[in-house]
């Protein structure tokens, strides 16, 4: 089992499954006191979901995460792909009405998995991420834009549908900062979070899956490697099917893992942007490396050569992931 992260004083630590406790984190590195500006409260759920065939019971427990966490102060919840669902298409429910309402009730943003069917007799879909805001607007969705399709969401053990890539990039408002979604192991795409970032965004919810198997140790990696390119908070969980899986929950910046797990339940982490946004203001100098862990301005004109950027790659002739 591994919690861990970097305390400004004694951790309460704990996680919460549907009758447990929920932990909440302190974090320093630049990240200020509750209550300075920019400071607010992401709640990171890593819940023992149920399987595929039983997915639409995930809608209650996630209502209730939302409630718990809301409690703790969260600003934000985070959930983890496809989580409350459903897998597979036909898809026999739609956890949007429900999730958005709890947001609404508890003030809170709702961050979620779920997938979009687009033609029932040919099983196609896309696969969202959906962040539900707490003043009851149309909930935001991003829909996965990497690997080609189809891919592995048919086949297998969990998901079963046609899956079809989409090909935007939009950033949120909240009043906390720019928002960006994506999913997964597009992780293993920098393009895509970078997309996100050139458009402004500071907070990268990139919830995931399952569990990772041997890819865990360079997914984790690629989560903060993710952090540091960007100037971002980037944050991710996943769904575990057992307490035996391994899971993979995380909240990094560019200087530093604030907060991570492998083990099921929720935990409160405090943030700010305040750190990112100087970082993003700033230029890279001699001596910027005794007061800075990552290079600062990097999205911007002094390091950015947008003129490059149709150079950067060949552009063969597009392939399906399969």
């Amino acid at each position: 089992m591994l919690i861990k992260a970097r305390p400004s004083k004694p951790l309460q630590r704990g996680w919460a499954d549907l009758t447990g406790r929920v932990g909440r984190l302190n974090l320093v590195s630049g990240i200020l006191p509750r209550g300075a500006p920019m400071t607010f409260r992401i709640a990171v759920v890593q819940p023992i979901a149920h399987a595929p065939e039983g997915a639409e019971a995930n809608v209650a427990d996630a209502v209730n995460f939302i409630e718990r966490a809301a409690d703790e102060g969260a600003d934000f919840v985070c959930f983890p792909e496809t989580y409350p669902g459903p897998w597979r298409m036909p898809a026999t429910f739609d956890p949007t009405p429900a999730l958005a309402e709890a947001a609404v009730k508890h003030g809170v943003h709702a961050v979620f998995g779920t997938i979009e069917a687009l033609d029932p007799a040919a099983a196609t879909a896309h696969n969202l991420i959906v962040m539900a805001y707490p003043d009851g607007r149309a909930p935001a969705r991003y829909r996965r834009t990497h690997p080609n399709g189809p891919w592995i969401y048919t086949g297998g053990p969990w998901w079963e549908f046609q899956y079809v890539a989409a090909d935007a990039f939009p950033v949120f408002d909240t009043r906390h900062g720019k928002v960006g979604l994506a999913m997964c192991s597009e992780v293993y795409v920098p393009e895509v979070s970078r997309a996100l970032a050139l458009r402004g965004a500071e907070l990268i919810f990139m919830p995931a899956g399952t569990d990772k198997r041997r890819l865990w140790a360079t997914w984790r990696n690629l989560i903060w490697a993710r952090a540091i390119e960007n100037l971002a908070i980037v944050v991710t969980t996943q769904n575990l099917l057992s307490h035996s899986e391994r899971g993979l929950a995380m909240v990094a910046a560019p200087e530093e893992i604030l907060f991570e797990s492998t083990v099921a339940g929720l935990t409160v982490v405090d943030v700010s942007l305040e750190r990112v946004r100087a970082m993003r203001a700033g230029r890279d100098g001699v001596g910027a490396s005794s007061e800075f862990g990552a290079k600062q301005g990097v999205l911007g004109p002094q390091w950015q050569r947008p003129e490059l950027y149709d150079t950067f790659y060949p552009r063969p002739l597009r392939e399906a992931a399969e």
